[in-house]
């Protein structure tokens, strides 16, 4: 008997709408997918050529994924931090910044929350902004990019590609936009370094088994599988508690985010019965009317649950105008196989890349001993 959605937080979920499109302009779809398909096809055959990438002088490593939607790139952005910080290193993270309010993204906010010591660039030009980041103190002890979101973002030369894809959702199943919600065909991991099939807590699963088989005919990579689990909950108060925390209390769920029902499922399982739910579109700004449209809902419950995303606009809420208390749900990225072949994978390109720039240097120095500058 499998678990339903409420019982188990990584239970299927039902299949997305069809694209991206609104019913009456849905017919247009096919064709609309044909032109979409052929501008990134010559798009990208001008980056293999090496038109318009620039390279920095220091490792890039990018997080990123073939598909609209959440795929839980934050939390492995957070894990990759984590481990380039554990061998020493001085990383940034450059991401697109959707989503920006006051000059940062929620995403962009939670970085710097998680992470006080890491330089985050949050425009629409990452090279730029890696530049002006690079001229100040801050950025002159960085020695290591991580993009986030960063797959189909080839203007910035990488020394490492690391690919989520969501382990519920085939991608070969899927269709490119606006027909279906794939940025690019699966032929393009090709170009991909390693795979992280996400919310596969059970790498023996037939889906997981039947994904990485395919994966393995186009990316010779490591192929590591994890799920993301909830840690302690941050309350509203200042204190934290455990999950356990929301069993039995009557739960208003909010969250602005790609993939909500992963979310929902989660809070439904700590809370041990069914919640209210609010959903929004992804990045919403939590504008003054949502936020009192909110706050009225919330009258009558014991706890609304919110993401940590969501919670770096919600924070902003006066503490007296909530009608009860709201929890914040760390989440965890639990490796269930290859974390170990995904580490060493990532920390060998970056070796490599610094073998090769210090190699590059010395014979540069070689041909002119004069030549101090460098």
């Amino acid at each position: 008997m499998t678990a339903s959605p409420r019982s188990h937080p990584s239970s299927v979920p039902p299949p997305p709408p069809a694209g991206p499109l609104p019913f009456p302009w849905r017919f247009l779809a096919p064709l609309a997918a044909v032109v979409y398909s052929g501008v990134m096809a010559r798009r990208n055959a001008a980056f293999d050529r090496g038109e318009g990438v620039v390279e920095f002088d220091r490792p890039v490593i990018s997080v990123g994924n073939l598909t609209v939607g959440g795929t839980g790139k934050t939390p492995a952005v957070g894990w990759l931090i984590r481990l380039l910080g554990q061998e020493g290193r001085h990383p940034c993270i450059a991401m697109r910044g959707y989503g920006a309010a006051a000059g940062r993204s929620d995403e962009a906010m939670l970085h710097a929350e998680t992470f006080p010591d890491v330089p985050v660039v949050a425009q629409p030009n990452r090279t730029e902004g890696l530049l002006d980041l690079f001229a100040t103190p801050a950025g002159e002890t960085v020695d290591t990019i991580v993009l986030d979101d960063g797959f189909q973002h080839r203007r910035i030369a990488r020394c490492f590609d690391l690919v989520l894809i969501d382990a519920r959702k085939d991608p070969w199943a899927d269709h490119v936009l606006p027909r279906g919600w794939l940025r690019e065909f699966p032929s393009a991991l090709a170009r991909a370094h390693a795979v992280l099939l996400t919310h596969a807590p059970d790498p023996a699963a037939s889906q997981v088994r039947a994904l990485r088989d395919r994966i393995a005919e186009i990316m010779p990579g490591p192929v590591a599988c994890a799920s993301h689990e909830w840690g302690t909950l941050r309350l509203r108060s200042g204190q934290t508690a455990p999950a356990s925390w929301l069993r039995g209390k009557r739960v208003l769920a909010c969250c602005a985010i790609g993939s909500p029902e992963v979310f929902l499922s989660h809070v439904r399982a700590a809370a041990g019965r069914d919640v209210e739910a609010m959903t929004l579109a992804d990045h919403d700004p939590f504008d003054p009317s949502t936020v009192a449209k909110l706050l009225k809902r919330a009258q009558g419950f014991e706890a609304v649950v919110v993401t940590a995303k969501d919670w770096t606009k919600l924070g902003r809420t006066p503490p007296d105008a909530w009608p009860c208390e709201v929890a914040v749900p760390e989440l965890e990225l639990r490796f269930s196989d290859a974390e170990q072949a995904l580490e060493a994978a990532i920390l060998d390109a970056v070796d490599d890349f610094d073998a090769r720039l210090e190699a590059e240097l010395q014979a540069e120095q070689a041909r002119d001993p004069d030549d101090r500058s460098t």
